[in-house]
């Protein structure tokens, strides 16, 4: 299946581009997602109508991510959770406390954006916790896991 790319993908393409993908990628998650739209004449022709309009949109969002990522990287969070003697928590932190704990002091991010290639943080410590803000904006958060009194 050919689509036209409405936004910049991760591993896939740029604005504009033509690309073949499978159908069911296509159908179920690009074109209902706003990510594309089916390669047509009619679409490359509204596509070519609309291309200095979605290419501003664009920068735009990046402008966006990019100050998001500005205030991430000065903040700290902190994230209280019981934990034993050796600081193993009872428990785990993942990406939804991470986002909460963001949300409490003033940043708007979803637990989609965080990233925890590791798995979820399992013990007391400091972490520097990748935020995804844009296909090619990720930020910085220090978080803090302390144990609970």
């Amino acid at each position: 299946m050919e689509v036209i790319l409405l936004k910049k993908v991760p591993n896939l393409g740029a604005l504009g581009e033509k690309v073949s993908v499978r159908p069911g990628y296509g159908r179920n998650y690009l074109i209902p997602g706003g990510y594309a739209a089916s390669a047509t004449e009619a679409n490359l022709k509204a596509f070519e109508e609309r291309r200095a309009e979605l290419e501003r949109e664009a920068e735009a969002a990046v402008a966006r991510a990019e100050e998001d990522k500005l205030r991430l990287d000065d903040l700290a969070v902190s994230i209280a959770r019981k934990s034993g003697d050796e600081g193993r928590l009872f428990g785990s932190v993942g990406t939804g406390d991470i986002a909460a704990a963001a949300r409490e002091v003033g940043l708007v991010i979803e637990k989609h954006q965080v990233r925890l290639p590791s798995g979820p943080l399992r013990t007391v410590g400091h972490y520097e916790i990748a935020i995804h803000l844009h296909a090619d904006v990720v930020g910085t958060l220090k978080v803090e896991v302390v144990p609970e009194s």
